[in-house]
């Protein structure tokens, strides 16, 4: 029950951002950008475990995880407005983050309190 809750929950979330963004691209992008995702992850890891040390290596975690993310918030536009199409461009920013999520997972190691 505990999960069918988080997923439609999760699922509101996805569906009422989407909805603001055909109606305001901004204000979409503003909440699509807020941590809605990890600060609801939290709050079910906080709820199921009580683990503070969990949580901390959780949200270090995904810090260091946002940051090979981003260029794909920037290179998909690039590549719509210089005429690729959508599911090319957004293809190409798959691949960029998952590249770069390799790279990501492969610093974590050096850095203390990131567990890989």
């Amino acid at each position: 029950m505990t999960f069918i809750i988080k997923v439609l929950i999760s699922a509101l979330l996805i569906g009422a951002i989407s909805e603001i963004a055909k109606r305001n691209p901004t204000m979409g992008a503003l909440v699509a950008s807020l941590p809605l995702v990890s600060i609801l992850a939290v709050i079910w890891l906080w709820r199921e475990t009580q683990d503070p040390v969990l949580i901390a290596s959780h949200l270090t975690s995904t810090f260091w995880l946002v940051l090979p993310s981003l260029p794909m918030f920037l290179v998909i536009p690039m590549l719509l407005r210089s005429g690729m199409g959508f599911w090319g461009a957004l293809l190409a920013g798959i691949l960029l983050t998952i590249a770069l999520y390799g790279v990501g997972i492969w610093a974590a190691r050096f850095i203390k309190g990131v567990s890989t």
